[in-house]
């Protein structure tokens, strides 16, 4: 089971050190770990590696580590919505291993399935697949794909129960199964920590990848764009 914390700072106290690599959960502003990402900042660490979907936008999400200049690389198939990132990226203060988002996906998982690599069609003949051994079945090229095993994963979750099973909400259940699973040690943060074990029909993530666990803090969902439309007067 894992060990429940009463604050992200507690959870992770002992586990961050420079040059980490680290997993984070999210896509855009949906399902990050704020309480978990904030923690990382305050501790000051820095030189980290970032596999995540993209880095959050300008002073939220991931951006607040671009902002206080911790990161180093970052492992991800989605640059935009985030000025400071780009920016950092052509000046060559970040580096960016750009992976194809559903690649990435597969990268993680196989790291915590215990594959070492994998071949896919994406990338072949871009950039991407430049250095990387190449593979021909059937009569057709694959690129082979290294899985990623992160030092640390980070996780936002809607439930968890005391064996540190995990249930995501909607569109938050976007990078952070694989996530969970890729990571030496995963911490989840989740709005309900339930007393009760849960379902097991509804149980995404089980506990044995779950190693500390945190409530997580009330706040406002942010959304990366507002957009709206006018509204069309009724018809008579």
């Amino acid at each position: 089971m894992p060990t429940k914390y009463r604050s992200a700072a507690e959870a992770l106290d002992g586990l961050l050190e420079d040059g980490l690599t680290i997993a984070v959960g999210g896509f855009g502003l949906t399902g990050n770990p704020n309480d978990l990402i904030e923690a990382v900042r305050d501790s000051g660490v820095r030189d980290l590696t970032i596999v995540s979907n993209n880095m959050g936008v300008d002073g939220a999400g991931l951006g607040i580590l671009l902002e206080n200049q911790q990161v180093r690389r970052v492992i991800a198939s989605y640059v935009g919505e985030n000025k400071l990132f780009a920016q950092q990226y052509l000046d060559g203060t970040v580096e960016v291993e750009f992976t194809p988002q559903g690649t990435l996906a597969e990268r993680m998982r196989a790291g915590g399935a215990g594959i070492p690599a994998f071949y896919t069609k994406s990338g072949v003949g871009t950039p991407i697949a430049e250095g990387k051994p190449h593979a021909e079945f059937d009569g057709v090229t694959y690129v082979q794909e290294r899985a990623i095993v992160a030092d640390l994963s980070l996780v936002h979750a809607y439930v968890a129960d005391p064996a540190g099973n995990l249930i995501y909400r909607y569109a938050s259940r976007n990078f952070n199964p694989l996530v969970a699973t890729c990571g030496k040690v995963t911490v989840a943060e989740a709005e309900q920590v339930s007393d009760e074990y849960l379902d097991p029909e509804r149980i995404i993530t089980p506990g044995i990848y779950v190693q500390r666990l945190i409530q997580a803090a009330e706040r406002e969902k942010q959304i990366e764009k507002r957009t709206v439309r006018v509204r069309e007067e009724a018809s008579a």
